[in-house]
């Protein structure tokens, strides 16, 4: 593929100078093996045509065969479309072109044969398309049974540069040139093990398959190159960080934790919470640093489990400090945590932005002088002048809302790195932890500390809302407090969302004897501070509030959560939701409100939260339903997911054997330095060149 990458695409047949400018802007392809690495997103069965009489429902795109049987310009200027009604014989719809109008109109005739390709929508009883791809039947000859289609944007269609266009560029290449030549990165063992087809084939026919068959394998093998470059790069990274970045040894168990285990625990640890720690501890007396994914439920005790951690770095004379994304988080686990260890002596002080200056000098103080032992903040514990004499272990608590610089900061906070324990309460799935934080150890909490009641949780449409609310009512005059969460703070005319302020004041009108708090993220920290309090201290009895509160509100006495529009919501941010009840020993119960009129795809999303509390099932439903989304934006140290064709919410079997592959060749070759490693070596170089390096930051 060498000699393909360095070709500029211009020399292809049909681009040219400024066609090759538009495709180099618009997607990136500057080569003729970028021209090669541009995957069609789906095929088009040229075998079957559809009746416009059967169209029904939500239709995919789809092929008519017919006549125009008019042609009518409507509408002036800008507002200007073109209209066709066209016929196949069965019936007849609507098709319509908002853009070259006049040049349409002379390029289509009627009473003449074409081919439509397009997505049929229906208005009012009557199919359209809008802006169909045309062509006249004898254009469809000789290209098998399936056709292409292409990923574009609007100004290449805009310029002329259809699907159909590009596939005649790359099949000019693949007709062109020798494909049997283009050397192949992959080891052949590696590819009869998996049964995979060689580069030259599968690049034929990704974009020429003679059959589906043919081109689902072609899939299989570009999917794999992917996801095994990008395992590559992963645990290249990792195993050099492990060998060239030293870390403390905290080889004692002292005073602190010992003490604290004996005499301070609120509750028996579970066997999981047991197990974790023994991997922590593990990782503090090895002698490397340690960077540790600590995933847990809401609820699982992980902070109990960090604590004991921070005691261990504490009992081998060094510090420790805790950082968290919000004051309101931060100021949750400095009360837990200070009240925890205020028996046994331990100097525990909170720093965040709005953390007065005489206070801030109390803090910079003691910490330099080693007498403060545990420091919690938000980003305000890694600005420059707060100076640890000995930070020794650091815990981050959800800490994909932190970015990779701000996190290589705390390795600055000692000549020594401190070890780092991450935290999040968003469960991930196996086959995408591996990538997302591929870099990391991974613990897992799986059990909930015991004496915790599963939440009860239940889809509730608007007529069910009395009923509801009844509800909520014998819960608050059983002495429980109530949530209700809504997506919008002002009524938008536009969305039909009940808005936060609307739902206050139906909630005040409708509990007049229960006092009603109120919050969102547009406050003042010291206002929305003020009425979260009022929550935490049971001064108020219901809180009306966006996601604010997601995370960051520990009040276990709350047994009712309503969430209102709950189909605008993420399953991932419902079960975040979800976790604020349920912290007590109370039955909890969990609330989805929605419109009766929702999809069938909707629903079962909803139902995925009704049949099970296990965040970790939650997680694997949410990425099979709507993608990596923003995980694939938190990867550690810089790491860069940027696939064209793999799915790592799909393709989860693939990431597996792409790691083992990827892993067994780094054991026999860990610098891809073997003759039969060379154009591996060549490939991974040209897809992961950084600008950065953050090869030194966890």
């Amino acid at each position: 593929m060498q000699r393909l990458n360095a070709t500029d695409i211009k020399y292809v047949k049909g681009v040219g100078p400024k066609r090759a400018a538009l495709l180099s802007s618009e997607l990136g392809i500057k080569s003729v093996g970028d021209l090669l690495r541009h995957f069609p997103a789906h095929y088009i069965d040229r075998t079957r045509m559809y009746a416009i009489s059967s169209f029904s429902g939500e239709m995919p795109a789809v092929q008519v065969r017919g006549r125009f049987v008019s042609f009518a310009i409507q509408g002036e200027g800008a507002k200007s479309r073109l209209t066709g009604l066209f016929s196949d014989g069965t019936a007849t719809m609507e098709v319509v072109w908002f853009r070259q109008i006049k040049k349409l109109k002379e390029l289509y005739a009627t009473m003449t044969d074409y081919v439509l390709f397009g997505k049929p929508t229906s208005f009012c009883g009557r199919w359209s398309m809008v802006h169909p791809e045309v062509e006249p039947p004898s254009d469809m000859h000789g290209e098998g049974s399936l056709r292409p289609v292409y990923p574009l944007t609007e100004k290449l269609r805009n310029q002329g540069v259809n699907s159909r266009v590009i596939h005649t560029m790359i099949r000019t290449v693949v007709d062109r040139i020798a494909l049997g030549g283009v050397t192949d990165s992959m080891p052949p063992d590696i590819l009869r093990r998996l049964g995979l087809p060689p580069l030259s084939t599968a690049l034929r026919d990704i974009h020429c398959p003679s059959s589906p068959s043919c081109a689902d394998m072609a899939r299989a093998r570009m999917k794999f190159d992917e996801l095994f470059y990008l395992q590559l790069d992963i645990l290249q990274y990792t195993r050099r960080r492990k060998l060239s970045v030293g870390g403390m040894r905290f080889p004692h168990i002292g005073h602190y934790f010992n003490t604290f285990y004996k005499e301070c625990m609120p509750f028996e640890l579970t066997g999981a919470q047991k197990r974790v720690i023994k991997e922590i501890r593990a990782d503090m007396g090895s002698g490397r640093q340690m960077n540790r994914l600590l995933q847990g439920d809401v609820g699982s005790g992980k902070t109990l489990v960090a604590l004991l951690c921070m005691l261990i770095a504490l009992d081998n004379s060094t510090q420790a400090c805790m950082m968290a994304p919000t004051e309101i988080l931060a100021a949750q686990h400095y009360e837990t945590i200070s009240r925890l260890v205020a028996p046994i002596g331990i100097n525990v002080k909170m720093l965040t932005g709005s953390t007065p200056a005489s206070q801030r000098a109390v803090i910079h103080r003691q910490l330099e002088d080693g007498s403060l032992h545990i420091l919690i903040g938000t980003h305000a514990v890694i600005e420059d002048n707060v100076v640890f004499r000995n930070l020794g272990f650091t815990v981050i608590d959800e800490q994909h809302r932190f970015g990779v610089a701000q996190r290589a900061r705390i390795w600055k906070k000692n000549t020594v790195p401190p070890h780092i324990l991450v935290m999040t309460a968003t469960p991930i799935p196996r086959t995408l932890a591996m990538t997302v934080y591929g870099d990391l150890d991974v613990s897992v909490i799986d059990e909930l500390p015991p004496g915790r009641k599963p939440v009860t949780t239940m889809l509730r449409f608007d007529d069910h809302r009395i009923d509801v609310y009844k509800g909520m009512g014998r819960e608050l005059k059983a002495g429980r407090q109530a949530y209700i969460v809504y997506p919008l703070i002002k009524e938008n005319e536009k969305v039909d969302m009940r808005s936060l302020e609307e739902g206050y004041e139906f909630v005040r009108d409708n509990f007049p004897s229960y006092r009603v708090a109120f919050v969102h993220g547009r406050m003042k920290p010291a206002e929305k501070d003020h009425q979260m309090e009022l929550f935490a201290t049971h001064q108020a009895d219901i809180l009306v509030a966006t996601t604010v509160i997601e995370v960051g509100v520990n009040v276990p006495n709350a047994s009712v959560m309503i969430i209102e529009n709950a189909e605008r919501f993420g399953l991932s941010q419902l079960h975040q939701l979800r976790g604020r009840v349920g912290r007590g020993a109370d039955q909890s119960y969990c609330i989805l409100m929605t419109k009766q009129n929702i999809s069938a795809d909707t629903r079962k999303r909803l139902q995925v939260m009704t049949s099970t509390t296990d965040g970790f099932l939650v997680a694997e439903a949410d990425l099979k339903m709507r993608g990596p989304g923003d995980l694939e934006g938190t990867l550690q140290s810089g790491l860069a997911v940027n696939l064209k064709i793999a799915s790592l919410a799909s393709d989860g079997r693939l990431v597996e054997l792409a790691r083992n592959a990827a892993s067994d060749i780094l054991d026999n070759d860990p610098f891809l330095e073997k003759p039969e490693h060379v154009a591996m070596r060549r490939e991974y170089d040209r897809m992961y060149q950084r600008a950065s390096d953050w090869s030194r930051i966890s």
